[in-house]
């Protein structure tokens, strides 16, 4: 049975003809007493595939490829505080750093009993994922890496305004980076890199702008701007990870990026010189205009590479 992809709209005669399995759940757990909000499908008894978003998106990056893989794989895609549907409490009340994240999507995967997981890794969802695989490398089954940054090989010039911030955290130095929340940028972040822009759905950087522009999300952003230097100071770890662990790695990288550049993506290999690595004609979000590439690639890895039920 074929599958939609992002780069085509699935006609409902299609979705309706999807095993019951396949239907996606919107459900939301209590977690520190905030509402965190997750995407879940398939079958509860098969392996879980979890899908860590990047900025500025949110669990809705990954609407297409959830229905990709539903049919074999149970699939987890949470929203992190600040982002999509989960609770956004003000940055006063709230610590926004990426430690914390990981500590609340540790927690909701412990209340829904998920303890064993390949993880999909994109921009944000990289360090996120990371630290989970830091504090429970017995529970990881695999890596898919698209566009997720580990090395210092991926920070390059788009990040030297974030480095001024980190360098000398002035109101001038936070305040330069407000343009990165702009729609301008947010579609950019979508369209460069893509050969064709009529395949990268517009409601992407739409939707993103929407709850970027919430009150007092900027300065949630922000915040965690400036504490992704706390990332960059784990990427040895990070390494060492990779090295001894050796988890069977599929990378998928939109080889036109500059904001995470393919540089970030080879170096990889340097520490898992196992890792498939796909370099994919396309820029930072590559799973919207070439998802025609890049799911066959998922599931012929995870067919490999996970138990059947």
């Amino acid at each position: 049975m074929a599958v939609p992809t992002a780069s085509q709209a699935a006609p409902a005669s299609t979705i309706a003809a999807l095993p019951a399995a396949s239907a996606v759940h919107y459900r939301t757990a209590k977690v520190e007493g905030l509402d965190v909000f997750y995407r879940e499908a398939g079958p509860k008894d098969a392996p879980t595939v979890l899908l860590l978003h990047g900025f500025p998106s949110s669990s809705f990056q990954y609407r297409n490829l959830i229905l990709a893989l539903a049919d074999r794989y149970h699939v987890i895609a949470p929203d992190y505080p600040g982002f999509g549907n989960s609770s956004a409490p003000d940055h006063t009340k709230f610590a926004y750093t990426f430690a914390h994240l990981t500590d609340v999507t540790d927690a909701l995967l412990g209340q829904i009993g998920v303890n064993s997981y390949t993880i999909y890794i994109q921009d944000y969802g990289a360090p996120v994922g990371l630290r989970l695989a830091l504090r429970h490398p017995e529970r990881v089954t695999g890596l898919i890496v698209q566009n997720g940054n580990a090395y210092k090989d991926g920070i390059q010039d788009f990040w030297k305004p974030v480095e001024a911030l980190w360098a000398n955290p002035t109101p001038a130095n936070r305040n330069a980076l407000r343009k990165v929340l702009t729609p301008e940028l947010t579609k950019w972040q979508y369209v460069n890199g893509s050969k064709d822009e009529s395949r990268v759905d517009p409601d992407t950087w739409a939707h993103d702008q929407a709850l970027l522009d919430r009150p007092g999300n900027d300065e949630i952003q922000l915040d965690l701007f400036y504490d992704y230097r706390n990332n960059v100071a784990l990427y040895p770890q990070f390494q060492q990870f990779f090295r001894t662990r050796k988890p069977p790695t599929l990378i998928v990288w939109g080889a036109n990026d500059v904001i995470f550049p393919a540089d970030g993506a080879k170096a990889y290999l340097r520490d898992n010189p196992q890792a498939e690595l796909h370099l994919i004609d396309s820029g930072h979000f590559a799973l919207e205009d070439r998802s025609d590439e890049i799911v066959p690639l998922i599931r012929d890895f995870l067919g490999r590479t996970l138990p059947n039920r």
